[in-house]
């Protein structure tokens, strides 16, 4: 489309419920503008429980959603007129949550007359990186989060290839279990990130799984198996021995994570070109500094440089959304009133039905 085009997204994948306008400019690499994008968190909520429970998940979208749609056209400053399409997150996630999301999105396209864009969650994060920098395709993109830990070439929009996966937990997770084995709080990543700010990281010796194996897989089960059982042979643990174990465990991680994305770098490099070698990193687990600081030596030492999202934009967010959106309309990729939520939804489709996790 050759005409700038303003998007309402909408984001209800977990325990975030988030709407926001992103507007599009004209052209196949244009740029993009945040008119709005407000999130309500659920983490008091879930706290209690140590985890995301679904059902509450569920309830507080249905709770919230309606609110914060109106408050996103508020703060932008438009109207329903002044929308070109309306996008919502239909995968993959907790369904419940999904459902919610996309039958609003239904409704507004239904009633208002506008295009429907069923986004990919993922596809959120992998394109996040366009709308903040303007980034041209093709690059590379290491996918962390609560759910997913994947390393992909991304083509084009809806074209990518998945170079790596994890082949059991996602790292997300594996710092949210870590964080409650340690008694550290909810969400687990934060919690863990500051407590290792006083730790030993050299205190405890922990795996760092694939480490040293061909190919860009992951695996953070052994490891989380590991924190477990130095928690367990420590026996009483204080306040330092929780920070040494929390700091030991995310310096594993950031080892682990930094070797497998130099592997898939140098994949990757046979399929950009050496003008176009960025390391994007998104998700939820790209917050930490950690990891950030690790991957900016490793994408210097490979030639690549690297992009990452502003913070609140690595989290779950209605701009990344409503960005996907857009760039899809701009392709003229809409979607039927029919179409249904998925919890599973992998980006790379090949990938994905030659058995490997989503």
């Amino acid at each position: 489309m050759a005409k700038p085009l303003t998007l309402l997204g909408i984001e209800t994948s977990c325990d975030e419920t988030a709407a926001a306008v992103v507007r599009r400019g004209a052209g196949p690499d244009a740029s993009g503008e945040i008119l709005s994008n407000v999130v309500f968190s659920q983490i008091a909520e879930h706290a209690p429980f140590g985890g995301v429970v679904p059902e509450i998940a569920a309830r507080a979208h249905v709770e919230h959603l309606d609110g914060l749609i109106a408050r996103a056209l508020d703060e932008a400053g438009i109207g329903w007129d002044d929308l070109d399409g309306v996008a919502a997150t239909a995968g993959p996630g907790l369904i419940g949550g999904v459902i919610v999301g996309l039958m609003t999105a239904k409704g507004i396209a239904a009633a208002r007359g506008l295009p429907l864009i069923a986004v990919n969650h993922l596809e959120g994060h992998a394109l996040t990186a366009r709308l903040t920098d303007g980034l041209p395709f093709p690059y590379l993109l290491l996918l962390v989060s609560g759910g997913h830990s994947q390393l992909l070439v991304v083509e084009g929009v809806g074209r990518y290839r998945r170079l790596g996966t994890t082949i059991d937990d996602a790292v997300g997770e594996a710092f949210d279990k870590v964080a409650k084995l340690l008694g550290l709080g909810f969400p687990g990543g934060p919690a863990v990130e500051r407590a290792a700010l006083e730790g030993d990281a050299t205190r405890f010796a922990l795996p760092r799984p694939m480490m040293g194996r061909p190919g860009c897989d992951f695996s953070f089960s052994g490891l989380k198996t590991a924190v477990r059982q130095a928690a367990e042979t420590h026996g009483r643990l204080g306040d330092q021995d929780r920070a040494d174990i929390a700091a030991s465990f995310q310096a594993a991680v950031a080892d682990v994570l930094a070797e497998r994305t130099e592997n898939a770098m140098a994949l990757a490099s046979e399929a950009i070109p050496a003008g176009y070698r960025h390391l994007v990193v998104a998700g939820g687990v790209a917050a930490n500094q950690l990891l950030r600081e690790r991957l900016k030596v490793s994408a210097h030492a490979c030639g690549y440089e690297i992009v990452v999202p502003p913070l609140k934009l690595c989290t779950d967010n209605g701009a990344m959304i409503a960005w996907a959106g857009a760039e899809r309309l701009a392709l003229g990729l809409v979607d039927p009133i029919s179409i249904g939520p998925r919890a599973r939804w992998p980006l790379d489709a090949e990938a994905a039905s030659a058995g490997a996790k989503a």
